[in-house]
């Protein structure tokens, strides 16, 4: 058995390398829409508004289609686990109907989308499941089974799978999808480009002033300019810009990812999904010899705190061995969701003031129905058009809080438990002769605490330890050579640059 993959990165960007670089904009623009964030809610949006005539600008801070989107799991479902007997408790028969709705709504629009362009993306019609191995766990199955089904899902209580290993239960959804996400959102982006959109790519927005019309500054490497924009989209997985304080409710969460070649014979059809051994995730997907790409997904843990991560991967690796047999891996990467504490995305206005501005975050795990979903409906809040289910996302509701004032309150003590104690006195931990190539840790420097990472050649890198969103400190983890904040989630490479948001700035340079 093969453990170590040979790629360490994700199978959807090595199979569909970058294009050349969108360029940045070259002087002042001025559009109807200014979308914040190249993946598949942002694509998905500008689309959307495109289709209906509105002149759209995509700012992307990195690559398109190369952040969270590009390191998903590319389930396409409106099954998010054990999500409609939840809602049916908390938000009533007619909130899990409308959540069904929109989620349904979502995956087919996605089939449209791909057969009206001619999208060439490993689409495959499939059923999607919920399993348990723990018989004590059955009674939960039936019960997310019967208020899906009520909730309008073709949802079935089933103890057989195609799974290579017996389950107690599972919940079974028809007519669900996978495909290669890549591929259809570089198929999007093309279809915007036609439609008269542009897209600019190493465009970071670090400046967002609200009014009619709103002005964003755009930072490239080059030089900086303005973006006038009568509406505008933050679509960047954690809002960057955040008036209405949603990262108190919002909880990030790292989940790693090992794939391998499996036979066709040995590859069960179906998607699978288990909140059981801190989540396992199977899927496949249709390789060019003939096999299937085993795709397995679980150890999930908030960033910063993930411990031994090259543990983790190994824990994954052979749990995917102990079920499907001898495998060799040839990919392993990691993604990275927000979930909300209510359970449901944040969708609409960015904060109780906005008449312009909108945000769509909280995806959970699901975000590629839950990205097209919020393309949609928030194409329909700008152009005018009424929506059923703006009030089930709306950011600025209250009432869902309240309801889920346990979850919110256990959020709020998790980051105030890392925001405080990093201002504790503490021991200086690691010093910094000890730290092997290759790794990092944090330590104390002339009484301040440094994030100091040894590269494979001995050469020592210092940073401030402080994430630049709101100064927790952060934690590195060895097996992706990144320094994470677990508080928020912002990442940052060795160098200090920003991988993924909400902090913007990088890490401040220290000398040693």
């Amino acid at each position: 058995m093969e453990q170590q993959a040979h790629i360490h990165g994700s199978y959807w960007l090595h199979t569909v390398p970058p294009r050349d670089p969108e360029p940045p904009p070259e002087g002042p623009l001025t559009v109807d829409v200014a979308v914040v964030g190249a993946g598949i809610a942002g694509l998905s949006t500008a689309l959307e508004l495109a289709r209906r005539g509105r002149s759209v600008a995509v700012l992307e801070a990195h690559r398109i289609a190369a952040g969270v989107t590009g390191h998903t799991t590319a389930k396409l479902s409106a099954q998010h686990t054990l999500v409609y007997d939840h809602l049916r408790r908390t938000r009533g028969p007619d909130g899990a109907r409308l959540y069904a709705r929109s989620q349904t709504d979502a995956v087919r629009h996605a089939a449209e989308i791909t057969e009206e362009l001619g999208i060439d993306c490993d689409w495959e019609d499939t059923a999607s499941y919920t399993y348990a191995e723990d018989p004590a766990r059955i009674d939960l199955l039936k019960a997310e089974a019967e208020a899906a089904r009520e909730a309008g899902l073709p949802a079935e209580f089933v103890t057989e799978t195609e799974l290579p290993f017996p389950v107690a239960g599972a919940v079974r959804v028809a007519d669900q999808a996978q495909f290669h996400p890549r591929k259809y959102l570089l198929a999007v982006a093309d279809a915007i480009r036609r439609l008269g959109g542009t897209l600019h790519e190493y465009s970071r927005v670090t400046d967002l002033h609200e009014g009619d019309p709103c002005e964003l500054t755009v930072e490239s490497p080059a030089s900086a300019t303005k973006v006038t924009a009568h509406s505008v989209v933050v679509a960047t997985h954690y809002p960057v810009f955040d008036r209405a304080l949603l990262f108190t409710r919002l909880s990030p969460r790292r989940e790693l990812v090992v794939a391998a070649p499996i036979d066709a014979g040995r590859a069960p059809r179906g998607m699978y999904i288990t909140p059981e051994r801190n989540t396992r995730s199977v899927r496949t997907a249709p390789l060019p010899d003939g096999r299937r790409l085993l795709v397995v997904t679980g150890e999930h843990f908030t960033p910063g705190t993930g411990g031994d991560v090259e543990e983790r991967f190994r824990t994954l690796a052979d749990w995917a061995t102990g079920h499907f047999g001898d495998l060799t891996f040839s990919h392993r990467w990691a993604t990275q969701d927000n979930e909300s504490t209510d359970s449901v995305p944040l969708v609409g206005p960015l904060h109780p003031g906005s008449k312009n501005v909108y945000v769509a975050t909280g995806f959970g795990g699901w975000g590629l129905s839950s990205g097209i979903m919020a393309g949609r409906m928030l194409s329909d809040r700008i152009t005018g058009h009424a929506c059923p289910w703006n009030d089930l996302y709306d950011p600025r509701r209250i009432a869902s809080v309240v309801r889920e004032g346990a979850a919110f309150l256990k959020h709020q003590a998790d980051v105030a438990r890392h925001f405080v104690g990093d201002r504790l006195p503490t021991g200086t931990g690691s010093a910094v002769d000890e730290i092997a190539p290759g790794d990092g840790a944090v330590v104390r420097v002339s009484g301040e605490r440094c994030a100091v990472h040894r590269d494979e050649a001995g050469q020592l890198h210092a940073l401030s330890a402080r994430c630049t969103h709101l100064g927790c400190l952060v934690a590195f983890n060895r097996a992706e050579r990144a320094w994470e904040c677990p508080c928020h989630g912002s990442r940052f490479d060795v160098q200090g640059k920003v991988i993924q948001g909400p902090a913007q700035r990088p890490l401040e340079q220290r000398e040693l």
